[in-house]
């Protein structure tokens, strides 16, 4: 009878979206308020789960739950702000999870300052959405393996020499998922928060309408200068605004 009553409850809050052959459910809208700069901001809080079996009954996406040990798992989310799929005009963040520099606030990346300054430029514009993607730590290379690397660079490596000696690529991501979600949350154009244009080349491989790209940079200092350099000289990231000298 619980089981029943919770499943009628979450009925119609769960989207089922497809992705690659597999299942994207996709749960929301939550509210949640959120103190951000010591302003209290509500935004439309989203988690979605990649499976193998397609349902559209939540009494068994709900049954499923207990026996997938998803504690052990990431699931990634978005935050949505304002009227994200009318908006004329609506800002989006692909932000890689950075347990260190999000959690933490490490001084080794420049990931809590996006983190937080696109959530606070995404309220300014009065639309838009930050995906979180859990499985983009060290980019996508995990978190243990992220901390090698992290001993690595204090041995002279760079970010993308060390992500290579531990035998993956400079950038293992992948941006399909959060595609196909941003694709069930709007269909009118976007504007991308990065200064990563491969992101952008993400988006428009996927044939989505993307206006145009927003620069974030800050938050340098000699704790990540070096890092912040190998972005732009190795990856390919872009300093229009030459925050680096």
């Amino acid at each position: 009878m619980i089981a029943e009553r919770a499943a009628s409850i979450v009925a119609d809050k769960i989207k089922l979206v497809k992705s690659e052959g597999k299942s994207l459910y996709l749960v929301g809208p939550i509210r949640l308020p959120v103190n951000l700069d010591g302003e209290t901001i509500e935004f439309q809080w989203y988690s979605w789960l990649k499976a193998d079996e397609v349902t559209s009954d939540p009494a068994r996406i709900i049954e499923m739950l207990s026996s997938s040990r998803l504690a052990e798992q990431q699931q990634s989310s978005v935050l949505v702000y304002g009227d994200f799929a009318e908006a004329p005009e609506a800002y989006i963040r692909m932000h890689s999870i950075c347990h260190t520099g999000d959690i933490f606030g490490s001084k080794r990346c420049d990931c809590g300052f996006q983190l937080r300054q696109s959530m606070r430029m995404i309220v300014d514009k009065g639309a838009g959405a930050l995906f979180y993607l859990a499985d983009h730590e060290g980019r996508g290379i995990g978190l243990f393996s992220k901390a090698l690397a992290y001993l690595l660079q204090e041995e002279g490596f760079d970010t993308v020499e060390a992500n290579l000696a531990l035998g993956f690529g400079d950038d293992e991501r992948s941006y399909v998922d959060a595609i196909q979600v941003l694709g069930a949350l709007r269909a009118k154009p976007v504007s991308l928060i990065t200064n990563n244009p491969k992101k952008l080349d993400a988006l428009h491989k996927a044939g989505l309408t993307v206006e145009g790209r927003v620069p974030l940079w800050g938050d340098v200092s000699s704790y990540n200068e070096r890092y912040l350099r190998t972005k732009v000289d190795r990856s390919g990231h872009l300093d229009e605004t030459h925050v680096l000298q």
